[in-house]
């Protein structure tokens, strides 16, 4: 019987010493990581979050910079050497047989304050385990990072009432065009540009030549990884697929053995967005019922792959009006080759613009209807009469007059 109870003793020291070494190690590769966090340039989200609540999460598309995100919180907050804060990655294999809440209880009972989480969707019972540690671990703060995909206010989850959520976006024409010159951008509001656009355009023109920058921005801007020394194209594409096999088929639980369709009507609405959406024949197209193709859609949307273009009163599950890719970089990704102008202006505009405001199509003189009121007419110049109700985006200007506006500026809303 003593015997028994000495080697309980001695298996349940080998495990607290086990658990020791695993969280030295991890405190060394959050040392390692901060220590070599370098933003060039400092997020917007970064200062629209309120730090100060207890369960915070990050959502946003890959390759758009949540766990750089993560990481200059960390920065900003803590010594790398300071025990109190935390990153982990949910794709360590040591959470395979650690439990969210038994290590986060472990780190709050060594001192530990703020736990940082990437990749949280790695870990099957991320939801009701954060949930937990809400309840139960009032001193401790926890700031994760999620999917686009996920639905974290949903009423059926269990942090709905718990969790405040953001959401990070690529960089804007304005991060873009300070990463590409070294100077520093104000943002504006949609009614500061309709209002003072002149006057705006001027004193960033003072500046820089936007329209030299404005192609490039077009190709490979959106996504920060284009800051990395590999060939952009291909690292676009891979994290495509990735959103694909992980974003859309993992999280929503589809076999992959659906995933070459799903592929197919990407590449199909890429290669004629901005298009109608005709739901019979892109159902014959990839083989596949229209209520299949309807939620492939709507997956591809949560993925930030597509914008869907509804009009006013309309959502889903109704039809789209028009479908869109989410950004430009996404229609050199799939075109390659030919790709149209036009449906770079108006991709362009809409990814800008629907970040803090609603877009839908308009049925007036132009493509969008913005919060219920303006009218945008976006191209390379004024076709038709000329309406005084409709704002011109035109392309290829530095600056406007009146209701024509550059379609540049529309790339400072963030």
């Amino acid at each position: 019987m003593q015997s028994g109870v000495c080697n309980k003793e001695i298996f349940i020291t080998f495990v607290d010493l086990c658990n020791t070494i695993v969280m030295e190690s991890l405190y060394k590769t959050h040392q390692y990581l901060v220590e070599h966090i370098d933003l060039p340039i400092r997020r917007k989200l970064m200062d629209e979050i309120n730090w100060d609540d207890r369960l915070i999460g990050i959502k946003g598309s890959r390759g758009v910079g949540k766990t750089s995100t993560l990481l200059q919180y960390a920065k900003d907050h803590f010594s790398a050497y300071d025990k109190k804060c935390l990153y982990i990655n949910l794709n360590n294999f040591y959470f395979t047989v650690k439990t969210i809440k038994d290590f986060a209880n472990e780190f709050q009972m060594k001192g530990g304050e703020v736990l940082l989480i990437d990749q949280v969707f790695k870990y099957s019972n991320w939801a009701q385990e954060l949930a937990y540690c809400y309840d139960n671990f009032p001193n401790l703060k926890i700031i994760f990072t999620g999917s686009s995909v996920l639905r974290l206010k949903d009423e059926l989850s269990p942090l709905a009432n718990k969790v405040v959520s953001y959401n990070l976006r690529g960089f804007s024409f304005r991060e873009f065009l300070e990463l590409q010159t070294g100077c520093e951008f104000d943002s504006y509001s949609l009614e500061d540009i309709l209002e003072n656009h002149e006057e705006i355009a001027y004193e960033i023109a003072s500046q820089v030549r936007p329209l030299a920058f404005i192609d490039d921005y077009y190709h490979h801007g959106f996504y920060p990884f284009y800051l990395e020394k590999r060939n952009f194209s291909e690292n676009l594409l891979k994290t495509m697929n990735m959103m694909l096999e992980v974003d859309v088929l993992s999280i929503n639980q589809i076999e992959q053995s659906y995933l070459p369709k799903l592929r197919r009507l990407l590449y199909i609405l890429s290669t004629t967005a901005p298009c109608p959406t005709n739901i019979s024949q892109l159902s014959i197209d990839i083989e596949t019922s229209r209520a299949t193709v309807m939620n492939y859609i709507k997956y591809l949307k949560d993925a930030r792959l597509i914008n869907l273009l509804y009009k006013e009163g309309d959502d889903y599950p109704k039809k789209p009006a028009l479908v869109y890719m989410q950004n430009p970089n996404l229609l050199y990704a799939t075109r390659m080759i030919n790709v149209n102008q036009q449906a770079l202006r108006e991709t362009f505009f809409y990814n800008q613009v629907h970040k803090d405001y609603k877009v839908n199509i308009s049925l007036k003189n132009g493509q969008f209807l913005v919060e219920g009121k303006y009218n945008f007419s976006v191209g390379n110049k004024i076709r038709g009469k000329f309406n005084s109700e409709t704002y011109y985006v035109i392309d290829g200007i530095e600056s406007g007059e009146r209701k024509v506006i550059p379609l540049w500026l529309f790339g400072f809303l963030y």
